[in-house]
């Protein structure tokens, strides 16, 4: 077993992951506000905008799988400087790229190597943290989405509007130099996994043994499907928002703004209530909870300025909210020896389901002679369907690994 970290040097690894999907998550979520600057930039569509984050969705789903015959193989610690090192390359091929083509392979390029990343963030949570505290550390994690939303998606839409597209991929660069820095210096070695690693020859056969798992397969579907359904709709907000409702480009920060201070408080209670009265439950109803704003974003009327901004923090709460206790569940659903082949086959079915949601959503979508992007209620109609599948087959994600289910008992 991994020895355990003293309270004050679990915080700071824990802070220290989250600034590292802080990365991640601004890489992928900045280039949605982007949206219409680069439409304009490269004369592209709402469909070809889809495209782009579907490669970097497709790529990831790709780098995921392919990680799960490799990634329970080596130290956690290495591999995820190695890979977070790859991925400070790909913003820099983004920023600069030439034209739509260049982009999109540097989007692909970023999709590989963050896909893996993810994974590898929620291996060490199953590593470090037992069971029955892994829906606080979660949430602790993913406020790396209200600092993406915070401060780096306003931030970057901020350069973008007035040093250029690019300039929000030149501060990741900075950002994940930085922050590589004091990871390879605060990062424990994680190596105990390694005692029970396969020979080569059991590579491939276990990773197909990952999908003839029953337990595996549900936790794999609710994944994709919970994924599908947010990237049915939140690729297009901005263009929506800039093309139907007047919205100005720059405008958009003050949108992320609001709802990334939203989740920046509401992602930690989050998790408590996850570790206090059961993943399952929580997830339902946040989950159910977030049907009435992926509706509203979808059907929004004319709506001033600030009527957006007061809006947003409610679909941003609901839409990050649900993602903390599934995310503790599903490291909870395999054994501790092949947890980061687990994780990693289903951060690969996260972003399969994130690309499909995306692509899907651009090709519902059309663009109208007066320019108004229509079909958007069609991607929420679907969307809440969804999700309310999601909030049934919950309760049929069920299997703990028997180190953790003697921890949690341990802790009743």
């Amino acid at each position: 077993m991994t020895p355990p970290l003293s309270p004050a040097r679990e915080r700071t690894v824990l802070w220290l992951l989250a600034l590292t999907q802080f990365t991640v998550i601004m890489d992928y979520m900045v280039m949605m506000p982007l949206a219409p600057q680069l439409m304009r930039a490269f004369a592209i569509d709402p469909t070809a905008v889809s495209g782009v984050v579907s490669a970097y969705a497709w790529c990831a789903g790709l780098s995921g799988l392919l990680a799960a015959t490799f990634i329970d193989r080596f130290d956690r610690k290495r591999m995820m400087l190695a890979m977070f090192f790859l991925f400070t390359l790909s913003n820099l091929a983004c920023a600069l790229s030439p034209n739509f083509a260049t982009l999109l392979l540097s989007r692909a390029f970023a999709g590989l190597t963050g896909g893996v990343m993810s994974a590898m963030i929620m291996a060490i949570i199953g590593d470090l943290i037992p069971v029955h505290r892994r829906g606080a550390a979660t949430g602790i994690v993913m406020t790396s989405f209200s600092i993406a939303a915070i401060a780096g998606v306003p931030i970057g839409v901020t350069l973008a509007a007035h040093f250029g597209w690019q300039s929000p991929f030149y501060l990741l660069v900075v950002l994940s130099l930085l922050i590589w820095i004091a990871a390879a210096r605060v990062l424990p070695s994680l190596t105990a996994h390694l005692a029970r690693k396969a020979p080569l020859s059991e590579v491939l056969p276990n990773l197909i043994g990952l999908f003839r798992v029953p337990r595996h397969l549900g936790a794999f579907l609710l994944s994709g499907v919970n994924m599908m359904t947010a990237m049915l709709v939140i690729p297009f907000i901005s263009p929506v928002l800039v093309e139907n409702l007047g919205v100005q480009p720059v405008q958009i920060t003050y949108v992320y703004l609001a709802g990334g201070v939203a989740t920046l408080f509401s992602a930690r209670r989050v998790g408590v209530l996850a570790d206090r009265y059961g993943k399952h439950k929580v997830y339902r109803y946040i989950a159910l909870f977030s049907v009435l704003p992926l509706l509203f974003m979808t059907h929004m009327p004319q709506l001033p300025l600030y009527g957006v901004i007061l809006f947003f923090p409610f679909f941003m709460m609901a839409i990050s909210g649900r993602n903390i206790p599934m995310q503790a569940l599903m490291t909870t659903i395999s054994d501790p020896a092949r947890r980061g082949a687990f994780l990693s086959a289903n951060s690969a079915v996260q972003q399969l389901g994130s690309g499909l949601g995306a692509l899907l959503g651009g090709v519902l979508l059309k663009t109208d002679g007066a320019g108004h992007i229509t079909g958007y209620g069609v991607n929420g109609w679907l969307a809440a369907g969804l999700t309310l599948f999601t909030v049934m087959w919950v309760g049929q994600v069920h299997g703990a690994s028997p180190p953790d289910t003697a921890i949690a008992r341990k802790a009743a």
